[in-house]
């Protein structure tokens, strides 16, 4: 079988990778080995549940108040399975492609490959182009939306810094992330990435209860067709996250395996997500609509502060996920990518940190900007793309025949996987880029009109002396 072929092929390559770093038994090598250099079935699985949730945590129970309680679980449970499918069809093209490639004896030891270019290899240079485009301008606001959420979440615990002064020692910090070569050497980051959102979805959840509903509270949602598409674009962005979905399966020794992977960070995903969003919107209602950060409703605890410190170390940790496919990216245009100089790749890297910085401090809108990524940006990058792409690829009689992966009948052969994507497509066009685009504009042209661009600080309670 040509995928177990290519399975053997990519262990064998990682193996020899792991030799050329040295076969020393001692301590040091021991501790890379466990902590550095990571490819297997769950370390991807951590990855994709460590990147798939982080600061959109805290921004779902404002989701919840636009969309009413009901809508607001449907939709979540909708586009996780949604997003799912569309990963599905990622790792397909990939093996496709990748297949393809090993066949005419291509080496990737030292080459990461990308999104756009199994686009290229599998549609040619249009849509290498138009996944190119969508991809990093996705990844950039990405990177852009961790900046925001790391300077929002730490004025709970210290307001005596603006938040655009915080947006400023923040990107510093994250430009560190240039120091980490790929997704393979996420290991330890992506585990503990997992326990911080795990940690912070329950306390929400548990805090939540614990402090009871306050009084008069309210639970009008939805009240407006503007804010409902504003909400459901938000939750259509918290599933998106496989913008990272190739390079952080290429990390792995055994590709193949990904398949599942995905579906089963998502449910992991949903028992995080579902508990904390509804319990803040049960406490809380209305008085979400003008508190984007759950936090910042929470009275001040060592549980709280514990909970931000988690969120903002994550938050770094997702934001080297963003980036790092831009990295490559950038690398690929300089001609450095495949150097083995660490410090020649973090030095080429810096450039790309500058932009995201700059629009971290322009649009400071924490919450409406998720909605503005997911319908923009995620709707097609995550959804419409991969289903189109899919279809395409495997349209002619002689590319099904010829497939590396075929259909489990269970999903209803070809025909099947065909209904599913123009399901995709035409709900993701009509619902996620054009009713979620024009209601998630609305709401991010009016932030503009309340705080300005470059606001200090962004829904900020008054100082208290």
């Amino acid at each position: 079988m040509a995928s177990e072929k290519l399975e053997t092929i990519v262990a064998g390559s990682y193996v020899e990778m792991e030799r050329e770093n040295g076969d020393s038994k001692s301590a040091k090598s021991k501790l890379s080995k466990y902590f550095w250099h990571g490819g297997s079935v769950y370390d991807a699985w951590f990855s994709c549940a460590s990147n798939q949730v982080a600061q959109v945590l805290l921004t779902l129970p404002y989701s919840f108040s636009q969309l009413g309680m009901l809508s607001g679980v449907v939709f979540q449970l909708f586009y996780g399975l949604m997003g799912s499918w569309t990963a599905y069809l990622i790792t397909v093209l990939y093996v496709e492609y990748r297949t393809r490639k090993e066949r005419e004896k291509v080496d990737f030891r030292n080459h990461v490959i990308q999104w756009f270019e199994v686009l290229d290899g599998l549609l040619g240079k249009h849509w290498r182009n138009i996944g190119l485009l969508f991809n990093c301008t996705f990844l950039l606001f990405g990177s852009v939306i961790q900046l925001v959420a790391c300077a929002s979440n730490i004025y709970y615990i210290n307001d005596n810094l603006d938040k655009r002064t915080w947006t400023y020692i923040f990107g510093a910090c994250c430009a560190t992330t240039v120091f980490i070569p790929s997704f393979h050497n996420y290991r330890i980051w992506s585990f503990l990435g997992l326990i911080m959102t795990s940690y912070t979805a329950w306390y929400l959840t548990i805090a939540s209860l614990v402090h009871g509903q306050i009084e008069g509270v309210k639970h009008s949602g939805p009240t407006k067709l503007g804010l409902y598409f504003t909400g459901a674009t938000n939750i259509l962005y918290t599933f998106g996250g496989h913008a990272v979905t190739v390079e952080i399966m290429h990390a792995m020794w055994k590709p193949q395996k990904f398949k599942m992977i995905y579906l089963l960070a998502t449910l992991y995903v949903l028992t995080l997500t579902l508990p904390s969003a509804s319990a803040v919107y049960w406490a809380f209602g209305d008085l979400l609509l003008n508190h984007s950060n759950a936090l910042s409703l929470l009275p001040r605890t060592p549980f709280r502060d514990t909970a931000v410190v988690l969120m903002l170390i994550h938050q770094f940790i997702t934001f080297g996920f963003a980036c790092t496919p831009l990295y490559f990216v950038w690398e690929k245009i300089i001609r450095v990518h495949e150097t083995k100089s660490i410090l020649k790749r973090a030095l080429a890297r810096l450039p790309v940190v500058i932009p995201i910085w700059f629009l971290a401090i322009i649009f400071p809108f924490f919450g409406p900007i998720n909605s503005a990524v997911g319908s923009l940006l995620v709707s097609f990058t995550v959804y419409i793309i991969p289903a189109l792409a899919h279809m395409i690829t495997f349209s002619s009689a002689s590319a099904r025949e010829s497939a590396v992966e075929t259909p489990p009948s269970i999903l209803g052969g070809w025909a099947g996987i065909y209904c599913m994507n123009i399901f995709v497509v035409v709900w993701v066009f009509v619902v996620g880029f054009g009713l979620g685009g024009w209601a998630s504009m609305l709401n991010f042209i009016q932030q503009i009109h309340a705080f300005g661009l470059f606001a200090k600080c962004y829904q900020c309670p008054p100082h208290k002396a």
